[in-house]
């Protein structure tokens, strides 16, 4: 008797080769993040921005030769980075704003200097007319420090000397910290008008000629 045929095995669907079944699947070169990438955004917190944004150019080139990870790193440092030079634009404008405002640079005469502004100009001159209004914060020559009330109608120049520098030299030693006798500062005054009026009429002024004072003089002790 004749024996059936065994049933013959579904033939197995061939196999792909070892090296396909690795295609897409990241090394772990690609996995890494790619250090410059990883600096950049690190350097762009604090706002080294010309360092932060060479480092992410340099993430950048090395990721697309490579195909490693890390181009959210480095575009993230950018984005800081841009953040920041916002920030610094804004705050430069401000500060300009704020200057005009407050007139720096402008020259006007002695007399329309207001009290707590700074100033250049020559102290050194036997008249003092005109001033450039500065900022406090930069080097400087003067500042105005009080507007002090002194009759002076009908008082001689010597007198009208006299009176007005008494004046001024009390408001000195409460703006400066010390006696004006004891004080390393040069102090001024400018008539404004005779009579004493309620905001003062005799403007009171500080400096040294010859040198350049940096901050206002205010409790200084000099």
């Amino acid at each position: 008797m004749t024996q059936p045929p065994a049933p013959m095995p579904p033939a197995r669907p061939s196999l792909p080769s070892a090296e396909s079944w690795l295609d897409g699947v990241p090394t772990p070169a690609q996995q890494r993040q790619d250090r410059y990438a990883v600096a950049a955004l690190v350097t762009s917190l604090p706002g080294l921005v010309p360092v932060a944004v060479v480092l992410a150019g340099i993430a950048l080139r090395r990721i697309k030769r490579t195909g490693g990870s890390g181009k959210r790193f480095a575009y993230g440092a950018l984005a800081v980075c841009l953040c920041w030079g916002i920030i610094t634009g804004v705050a430069v404008a401000l500060g300009l704003s704020g200057q005009l405002r407050d007139g720096v640079g402008k020259t006007v005469p002695i007399a329309q200097v207001e009290v707590g502004r700074c100033f250049d100009a020559d102290l050194e001159a036997d008249t003092l007319r005109m001033a450039r209004i500065a900022n406090c914060r930069t080097a400087h020559n003067g500042e105005a420090y009080a507007r002090v009330r002194a009759e002076l109608v009908g008082a001689s120049t010597e007198q009208a000397q006299t009176l007005a520098t008494r004046e001024c030299t009390t408001a000195f030693g409460t703006f400066i910290g010390k006696p004006y006798e004891q004080s390393e500062l040069d102090m001024y005054y400018v008539v404004l008008v005779d009579r004493a009026v309620a905001d003062g009429n005799v403007l009171c002024l500080v400096g040294m000629p010859g040198t350049r004072l940096s901050g206002s003089m205010r409790g200084s002790q000099r």
